[in-house]
């Protein structure tokens, strides 16, 4: 049940993110709107700009705390709840397992033909 929860939990957390970036997008448009005017209200860009920097900030350290978190799992480093690198572990095994099957016919192909000169 933690593994559910946990994945819950990253499910979550990037659709956080994904709402911050409508927000993000949101501000540059009431930017790119106020600026499309002939007179802007400089205190309305200097608050959307604000909050577009912050948001961008917030995302980007979000985003790159998921990738850590993907490199972590991905390099079969011990994480609690994953089963990715014992797959990875054991599709490893099945080709080396495959490879000295094909080696072992290319062997016995050659003593077959050495058997009948």
């Amino acid at each position: 049940m933690a593994t559910y929860s946990l994945a819950n939990e990253r499910l979550r957390a990037l659709e956080d993110i994904e709402r911050e970036i409508g927000a993000i997008l949101q501000n540059a448009g009431t930017v790119i709107l106020e600026l499309s005017k002939e007179k802007t209200n400089e205190r309305l860009l200097d608050r959307q700009a604000a909050a577009f920097t912050a948001s961008v900030q917030h995302v980007e350290a979000e985003l790159s705390a998921q990738i850590r978190y993907l490199t972590q799992v991905a390099t079969g480093q011990p994480h609690e709840g994953s089963s990715y690198s014992s797959r990875k572990d054991c599709q490893m095994a099945l080709k080396r397992v495959d490879y000295a099957r094909l080696k072992l016919g290319d062997v016995a192909r050659t003593c077959e033909q050495m058997l009948e000169n």
